[in-house]
């Protein structure tokens, strides 16, 4: 199955996304090499922002994983008690 990279740079304190970038499957070393070089200019300017590369099908499927990254609080709490 082809499946996609997903870059999410995400700020714990806003509760948001500050960058979502996606590459294909046959771009994974280009993918490391941005979660890196992010991560390296992050630590530099003192920015605590979380950064992943997430492996999936589609956003969809990333979405439904990763759910917190995409969400407001309002809309966790409703997912959460849907189940």
């Amino acid at each position: 199955m082809y499946s996609m990279l997903f870059l999410i740079q995400y700020d714990r304190r806003a509760g948001r996304i500050v960058r979502l970038e996606r590459f294909s499957d046959d771009q994974q070393r280009l993918a490391a090499d941005t979660r890196l070089e992010l991560e390296i200019e992050l630590r530099r300017r003192g920015q605590n922002h979380e950064v992943v590369l997430l492996d999936a099908a589609s956003e969809a499927a990333v979405r439904k994983t990763h759910g917190r990254y995409f969400e407001d609080v309002e809309g966790l709490l409703a997912l959460a008690a849907s189940f």
